[in-house]
Order: structure tokens, then C-alpha cells, then sequence
């Protein structure tokens, strides 16, 4: 069965799906104009302008939780991992699937805004809605919907919430059954109620945990200031073949660089549009700015801190990956540290040789990065369900998911396996197949409403959304919001 489990994760997550994304993210950076350089201003304007409504949620805090669900245990496991078996120059290589990604951010959370709904006084919307009102076959968007559901309400949590018991029992010595009821208690507090509550604690968590984060990252680098040349010459080298050291491992640089990337900063994965839906603002296009950010802010500022805090201190160790030379060294500066966190640990244990810290601190980090995205699966998985129940039915639907995702919560943290990693691999692989092929053939009305909005920004106005005008079918949540207005 494990076997069976791992052909198909294998597939799912294949190169072809892997710089796949890299060439849509490219058509997209291409079709836009390079809209993530253009609109660079106006993505902290409009993350400043949002406002909250009875329906909605405010563009910060939209892009709070579409952050909580990017910046996790691949922002600290993922990046070291791709200096591991990618070296140095995979770091390279995640910036410019970042900076490629935001294009594809764009079209995706700016297609949930056009075609989201307002359900039981609550925005909803994401690739199910899209993919639905775009093409008028709602069988298409319940393809996303049932996937979405198993692998966020089932699947993925467990993982997340294991994490935290190991690195919790590892540092502070916390039994695994304590760290799950606690686990348990907070987050049913916070997702029984509502989007409005996940909302705003993830406006607060949020950017707490990341700017501790990228601040331990920076007093390293002025502890070893003297090193700046020699990092960044080492990853620019290393990213082209041109290091003598890292020449041999080019073309692992790419992969690992694009595949943590996309575990990093989830563009395209279908994840963050569920989250862009729920804002409230005058135009799609303002919310697609906003996102596009996160995919800044998740790759240049958290994943590229976690990268210096390595290779800063020199605590790494760079392998081969795969062929004749599997498993040898091109480097080895930490003998018998196992690739992923344990880098992290070990570099800040360099930089601050205090008995315990690196341990600790990479505990209580991990433990925000997973909490919060625990809560974004959450919301995403409530999104879905609600995409095909209505009324009662949802709401006794939502208090039985609430209950599976509790107990599933608990259970990953006492006790998980091999296959409940692949699973959760095979769910998110099925959601990023489905939006990405759909992704091609919906951009054309994002493209429409850059235009639109570019031009009222000429024109000196603050761009507001007429579908109908545009040509633009189906946003039936904007031609209604627009009569309600006359």
C-alpha cells in the first residue's frame, strides 16, 4: 500500500508538475507585463487601504492568513533541505521562482475576487468558484471542492500538528499528548469562530512570528558582517555552475531551488485564492497586488532568513542527491546532522552558544509557522465544503469537519507515520494539478481587469469593478453588489 502511496506522490510531484509551474509562472510574468515590477508601489498602497465589512475581511488581513498557510515548516525544514542536496545556489533559484510566482498569485487570487459569492453573510470563493463560474460546469469546481476538503481537513493537518509535538518534546521535553490537547483547545477556540476570528489572529501572529524570525536572521548577519560578499558570491556562483565546489550539482541547484520554492511560497497551488476571496475591496485587482506581495514576503524575507542563519554560520553539509556519488559529501561542515531543521538548530546554536537555544528557539518558531497554518487548512477546507452544502446542511456539516479536524489534530500529534506525509503530498499535488491546467485557460479576464484597473489609476480614480462593462461573465457578486449601488 506505502508503496502504491509513494508511486503516485512520485507522479503527482514529478518535474513535469514542478517546472510546470516555473513555465506558467513565466507565461503569466509575460502576459501581465511583468505586473509583479509595474504595480511593486501599489501592492504596500493597497495593503494599506483595505477595509474590513460585515462580509469581508481587510486586505492586510486577507494576506495575513493566505501568509499563515505559506510561511510553515517549509520555511525552515524546506530551505535548508534545498541547500542540502542543491547547495548554496538553490537559494538563487527560490528567489526567482518567487519573483516569477507573484505573476501567478496574481492571476489566481485575482480570479477569486471576480468570481467569488457572498454565502450565509460570508465571502467565499477560490479555485472551486472560479474554475465553476468560468466555465458554467459546476461538476469541474466540485473536482477541487471534494480534494480540497480531504486533503485540508484529513490529510495535512496531521503533519503540521506532529511537527509541533517533535520539535516540542525535543526541546522542552512536552509529552506528545500535552502539546496535542493544547493543540486541540486553541485552535477549536479560534476556528469555532469563524473567518472574522482566523482573521485576526492571524494579523497578530502573523507578522510577530515572521519579523522574530527575520530579526534573529539579521543580528546574525551583523555578528558575521564580514561575510556578506562571501555568501551572496557563493550563492550567485554556485546558482550558474561557475563554483569549482558546487559545479557538479547545476542542475540540483534548479530543482531543489524550484521544488522548495513552490513548497514555500504555494503560488499556484490553489491555496491563497481561498484566502483573497475573503477580502473586501473596490476591485479584484487590488487583492491580486496583495497576494502577489506574500509571495514576497514569504520568499525573500522569511525563507531567504532561514537560508543566511545557515550559511552565515557555515553549518550545512551539501550531498548528492541521487546518482553514482548518492549519499557523498561535497561538503560535510556538520558531521552526522541530519538534513532539514537540525540545520537551523545547529547554526543558531553557533551564533549563540547558549545550552539549548537553537533547540528551543526553532521549537517555538516551528510552533507559530504550524499553528498558523493549521488554522489556514482550516479555512480552506470550511471554504470548500461550503462551495457545495448550503444552509443547515453546512452549518451541521461544518460542526462535523470541525470535529474530524480536531481528532485528526490530536492524533497526528501522538502518533504519525510515513504514510500520512505521502498522503497529504497526494492531496496538495491533486490540488495544485487541477488549478494550474485551469489557471491556463482563465487568465484571460484577469488580464482584462489589470487593464481596467491601470487605466482608472491613470485617469486619477480609485478603481472600482464593473464586469459587465468589461465583458466579464459570471461575477455575479460584483453585478449585484453594483445595482444594489444605483
Amino acid at each position: 500500500m506505502e508503496e502504491m502511496l509513494t508511486t503516485v506522490n512520485n507522479w503527482l510531484w514529478s518535474p513535469v508538475m514542478i517546472y510546470g509551474i516555473l513555465i506558467v509562472g513565466l507565461i503569466f510574468t509575460f502576459m501581465t507585463r511583468f505586473m509583479q515590477v509595474r504595480f511593486f508601489k501599489d501592492m504596500f498602497v493597497q495593503l494599506a487601504k483595505g477595509e474590513k465589512s460585515s462580509a469581508g475581511v481587510s486586505s492586510f488581513e486577507a494576506m495575513a492568513m493566505a501568509l499563515s498557510g505559506r510561511i510553515g515548516v517549509g520555511n525552515i525544514a524546506g530551505t535548508a533541505t534545498a541547500i542540502a542536496f542543491g547547495g548554496p545556489g538553490a537559494i538563487f533559484w527560490m528567489w526567482v521562482l518567487g519573483f516569477i510566482g507573484a505573476a501567478t498569485a496574481y492571476v489566481e487570487s485575482t480570479l477569486a475576487q471576480i468570481y467569488k459569492e457572498e454565502k450565509n453573510g460570508i465571502y467565499r470563493g477560490g479555485p472551486a468558484y472560479y474554475i465553476h463560474k468560468f466555465s458554467g460546469k459546476k461538476w469541474l469546481g466540485m473536482i477541487f471542492a471534494i480534494v480540497g476538503v480531504l486533503a485540508m481537513a484529513i490529510l495535512m493537518p496531521t503533519v503540521q500538528s506532529n511537527s509541533i509535538a517533535d520539535a516540542m518534546n525535543n526541546a522542552f521535553n512536552i509529552p506528545a499528548w500535552v502539546s496535542g490537547t493544547f493543540l486541540v483547545i486553541f485552535i477549536g477556540i479560534i476556528i469555532i469562530g469563524g473567518v472574522k476570528r482566523i482573521a485576526t489572529v492571524a494579523s497578530i501572529i502573523v507578522p510577530f512570528m515572521a519579523g522574530g524570525y527575520i530579526l534573529v536572521a539579521l543580528i546574525i548577519i551583523i555578528l558575521n558582517f564580514d561575510q556578506i560578499p562571501t555568501v551572496f558570491g557563493l550563492i550567485f556562483s554556485s546558482a550558474f555552475g561557475a563554483n569549482e565546489m558546487f559545479g557538479g550539482i547545476l542542475g540540483a541547484a534548479i530543482a531543489w531551488g524550484v521544488k522548495r520554492g513552490i513548497y514555500a511560497n504555494e503560488a499556484g497551488q490553489g491555496t491563497g485564492p481561498h484566502h483573497a476571496a475573503a477580502a473586501e475591496v473596490s476591485h479584484p485587482v487590488k487583492q491580486g497586488l496583495v497576494q502577489a506581495f506574500s509571495i514576497y514576503f514569504d520568499t525573500f524575507l522569511v525563507c531567504t532568513a532561514t537560508a543566511f542563519i545557515i550559511l552565515f554560520t557555515g553549518q550545512y553539509n551539501v550531498a548528492y542527491e541521487s546518482g553514482p556519488k548518492a549519499g557523498e559529501f561535497i561538503v560535510e561542515h556538520i558531521p552526522g546532522v541530519e538534513a532539514g531543521t537540525a540545520y537551523t538548530q545547529a547554526a543558531l546554536e553557533h551564533a549563540f552558544p547558549l545550552a539549548g537555544f537553537g533547540a528551543g528557539f526553532v521549537a517555538i518558531a516551528l510552533f507559530f509557522f504550524a499553528f498558523t497554518t493549521i488554522m489556514a487548512y482550516y479555512y480552506i477546507a470550511e471554504t470548500n465544503l461550503a462551495y457545495f452544502l448550503e444552509g443547515k446542511k453546512l452549518k451541521i456539516a461544518i460542526i462535523f469537519m470541525q470535529l474530524i479536524f480536531l481528532i485528526g489534530l490530536y492524533y497526528g500529534s501522538v502518533k504519525t507515520s510515513t504514510a500520512a506525509w505521502t498522503l497529504g503530498d497526494i492531496g496538495l499535488g491533486l490540488m495544485v494539478w487541477v488549478n494550474v491546467i485551469a489557471l491556463l485557460f482563465l487568465v484571460k479576464p484577469t488580464l482584462i481587469a489589470l487593464k481596467d484597473y491601470e487605466q482608472q489609476k491613470k485617469e486619477g480614480k480609485d478603481p472600482t469593478f464593473d464586469p459587465i462593462k468589461l465583458g466579464i461573465k459570471n461575477a455575479d457578486y460584483w453585478v449585484k453588489k453594483n445595482e444594489e449601488k444605483k
